[in-house]
């Protein structure tokens, strides 16, 4: 159904008087470059921190932004300058190129003649504000990006922030409100001989100002029986990319001729039956005994992700064969990742996403992807799991690093190339300087991507470090650093550095038979054989787990936690020394038959060890008179399944609920702001999250999902459900937190908490004491990776101005979920 549009559209400089040009009729076809605007920057201070300053960001937060006209200036304090607005044209591919736009903005001004929805299409940018709202970025120019947006009668502000140099954008009139776009499709492979449907994905743009919830698509594939799925919330003015059902197109061998399938897929209202759109694409097929991608439904978001497979070249009586994790590099797909290697005559290759070519550098959602790709092909191809290796290449080297040193005993070797090893060695993270309890409290938040505080973890396994000499892209400093590193406590690593090669020396640099040959003399040990373990942990929520043993809670939050501890078998004896460790337990059915047990830690006798459950497993828990043995955890308190930190909230197939109880202003902020976060995770991510408002969810339903919830206790009305108990409210004009009262419309705050009536799920807050509170949140530094974020920070919107200066509160709640019991600082 096509919409039509009289407007006239203006791209100028706000400062000159030009004529205003007529414009097509939407609905034509036409689209609108934009050739014209003003740019300023670089501006503020950003990284991989939650804390950052932007005048810029700050005017849009306050209410203080006006249209800047040419010359006209802004203080930027942190960088301690002033900065002039700039004219400046487009190239004539619609490029605009400008030193300011290495972290500066560019303003374009639309002039229209009646109210109208187009299609804004833009590449190059972190993020769009129209008429001050945000919009989900695209900073690596996949050219994605296709919002719905809503131009109003007169001028417009579009204001791009651009990181990378230059930006291109223009306007399109949508041909239908409801529409499938192909950009960003995800299709399976078929393959022959397999009876079971797979997972595509498709995005599915909203160009309408309500939601749909009785979206269908149905696929037709080949000569199969057509599949239906329903596509979930799809939330006004955006676009979600939503999962369907392939039906199986081939069950037999021999049906495939051309190695393609014609595929159709077409869009539905379900509420009426209606038809109202089709397109067509080829599918791939082949057999699965051949290099191809995999899909499966993640539990992180609900979103159909694929990851590459090269199977095992396997004889007859081959054993079950071994499993190598291989992560690719920055701007590589799995699919690519994968098909570098010639099958093995021993095991699998398989080739996680990241969740992105780029997504988050093997960490935080990367991290996540990685693990469940892995025990996801575990169970598909039935593998040794005493053989799972790691290897990967520049952005998946540093993966090896950072997973080797994270998850020690899921892997028998490790095998980085041309990896760096650290954000702060490589990835342009910083140092802090630790000059208050605030700052020190912040700086935990990042611990758990400090992979040299973890390498001690590396003694559980091999390690193989391969690098070129001549690499322009990772130095091989990288490696030569962790080379003497670990020659200074690890017996079992080699090294091979190629002389006279790149960072990318064709095929070998990932396939490096050297590599296979430490592999295959390598194997995980069984409990029993595994006398010591020397574990280190950040969080027990990302990493608790090592052979027998398991630190379940710390003393102090995201500090170091360690534990070497040793055991005898046949004398059923564990014996050993702990550092910040409030909780451990000990799995006891590697153990020899007999009676009793005797553990001592730090040199305290556990006396009276109690084994009359019959129990596999004791806990130990550190009190003010010694190490005692407690019966299992409380799951409503912090543990492995559910700690903290704020970040941690968006998992467990997480919903984003936003407000209808405020003001307009209010409630436009909430969806404008959950709807941002969707499509930069989206974006980052290839996320796809159900995004709703607080009266259409239900909290008696799906128990164990996290919600995300935004705005706050006057304007969310899951508030009191959700957050009734919780030691940190936020209201219209205060906060408060325990004891502590902050008042004033400007405080914006993050906060996680456990979901009440579940064991594992999270509530993750995004809230503000006012407008300016809220929109001080606007920018989403929990979708970057290595961004480190406590259970509970808090602070003003000056800290666009003043950076550091503006937090008001950094936290860790207690194993309790308590305040009283945890670690809270306040500026003074």
């Amino acid at each position: 159904m096509k919409r039509m549009f009289r407007f006239i559209l203006l791209v100028s400089l706000v400062a000159l008087s030009l004529p205003v040009p007529a414009a097509r009729c939407a609905g034509s076809g036409e689209t609108i470059v934009f050739t014209k605007g003003l740019v300023i920057g670089p501006t503020g201070r950003y990284g991989r921190s939650a804390i950052h300053s932007d005048p810029v960001e700050h005017q849009l937060v306050t209410g203080t932004w006006t249209a800047p006209r040419e010359g006209d200036t802004l203080k930027d304090g942190v960088r301690k300058k002033d900065l002039a607005w700039t004219a400046i044209e487009a190239d004539q591919k619609g490029w605009f190129s400008h030193k300011a736009l290495k972290g500066g903005y560019l303003y374009i001004s639309a002039e229209c003649a009646d109210d109208t929805v187009m299609i804004l299409q833009a590449t190059g940018q972190s993020l769009v504000y129209v008429n001050g709202v945000p919009r989900a970025g695209d900073v690596y120019s996949y050219g994605w990006i296709e919002h719905p947006i809503r131009l109003a009668k007169g001028s417009n502000d579009i204001l791009f922030r651009v990181s990378r140099g230059r930006v291109r954008a223009e306007l399109a009139s949508p041909e239908q409100s409801v529409a499938f776009t192909r950009k960003d499709l995800l299709l399976p492979m078929l393959l022959i001989g397999e009876q079971q449907p797979q997972w595509g994905a498709v995005r599915v743009i909203n160009a309408q100002e309500k939601s749909l919830t009785s979206l269908e698509i149905r696929c037709e594939a080949g000569d199969a029986a057509p599949i239906t799925t329903a596509t979930g919330v799809i939330g006004p003015m955006t676009s979600r990319k939503v999962g369907f059902r392939v039906p199986a197109a081939f069950p037999e061998k021999g049906a495939l001729d051309s190695g393609k399938v014609t595929t159709r897929i077409t869009l539905i209202d379900g509420a009426t039956g209606g038809e109202l759109q089709s397109i067509d694409f080829e599918m791939g097929a082949t057999s699965a005994d051949g290099k191809h991608i995999r899909t499966f439904i993640s539990a992180i978001d609900g979103s159909v992700q694929y990851y590459g497979l090269t199977p095992a070249a396997l004889g007859a009586d081959a054993p079950k064969p071994a499993l190598f994790l291989s992560l690719h590099g920055a701007a590589v797909r799995a699919e690519s990742q994968s098909g570098s290697y010639l099958a093995k005559s021993w095991g699998h290759v398989v080739a996680p996403t990241n969740r992105r070519p780029y997504g988050f550098d093997w960490e935080d959602w990367g991290r996540l992807d990685a693990m469940e790709v892995l025990a996801h092909a575990e169970g598909l191809l039935e593998t040794d799991r005493r053989r799972t290796y790691l290897t990967g290449h520049s952005m998946g080297g540093h993966g090896v690093w950072h997973l080797g040193a994270t998850f020690p005993a899921r892997f028998g070797a490790i095998g980085p190339s041309a990896g760096w090893y650290s954000f702060w060695s490589y990835g342009g993270k910083k140092k802090d300087l630790e000059s208050s309890s605030i700052q020190e409290l912040f700086a935990r938040a990042s611990n758990p991507s400090d992979t040299l505080a973890l390498s001690q973890n590396f003694l559980h396994h091999g390690v193989y470090i391969l690098h070129g000499d001549k690499d322009d892209n990772v130095p091989v400093d990288q490696a030569r650093f962790m080379r003497e590193h670990l020659a200074g406590f690890h017996a079992d690593f080699a090294y091979y550095e190629r002389p006279g090669a790149g960072h990318w020396w064709g095929r070998q640099c990932v396939d490096w038979q050297p590599l296979f040959d430490f592999f295959k003399s390598h194997t995980i040990p069984g409990k029993k054989e595994k006398r010591t373990v020397d574990f280190r942990t950040f969080n027990p929520g990302i990493s608790s787990r090592c052979h027998w043993l398991s630190i379940e809670a710390q003393e102090q939050a995201l500090k170091i936690s360690s534990a070497k501890i040793t055991q005898d078998v046949k004398k059923r004896t564990f014996t050993g020394e702990t550092e910040n460790v409030a909780l451990l337990a000990i799995d006891l059915d590697q153990l020899d038959p007999g009676e009793g047990l005797s553990v001592e830690l730090d040199r305290f006798k556990v006396e009276g060890i109690d084994l009359s459950s019959g129990a596999d497993r004791i806990w130990l828990a550190r009190e003010e008179e010694g190490w005692q043995q407690v019966g299992p955890p409380d799951r409503a308190h912090k543990g492995p399944h559910r700690y903290g930190t704020f970040k941690d909230a968006f998992r467990n197939r997480m919903v984003f609920v936003y407000s209808t109880r405020g003001s307009p202003e209010e409630n436009l902020w909430s969806y404008a702001k959950a709807r941002y976060d969707a499509e930069t995770f989206w974006y980052r991510g290839n996320g796809s999250i159900d995004v709703v408002a607080d009266t259409a969810f239900d909290p008696s339903a799906e128990p164990d999902r996290n919600v995300i919830v935004y705005g706050n206790a006057d304007t969310n009305a899951l508030w009191p459900a959700l957050l009734r108990s919780s030691p940190v409210q936020v209201a219209r004009g205060s906060l408060r937190a325990g004891e502590k009262v902050l008042e004033g419309n400007d405080i914006g705050c993050y906060f996680i908490r456990p979901r009440p009536g579940s064991d594992v799920a999270s509530v993750g807050v995004v809230a503000g004491t006012g407008l300016a509170g809220m929109k001080s949140t606007n920018m989403n530094m929990y979708f970057i990776s290595g961004s480190g974020f406590p259970d509970l920070l808090v602070f003003g919107a000056d800290m666009l101005e003043n950076h550091f200066d503006g937090v008001r509160c950094v936290g860790y709640f207690g194993k309790d979920w308590s305040l009283e019991k945890g670690e809270i600082a306040w500026k003074e």
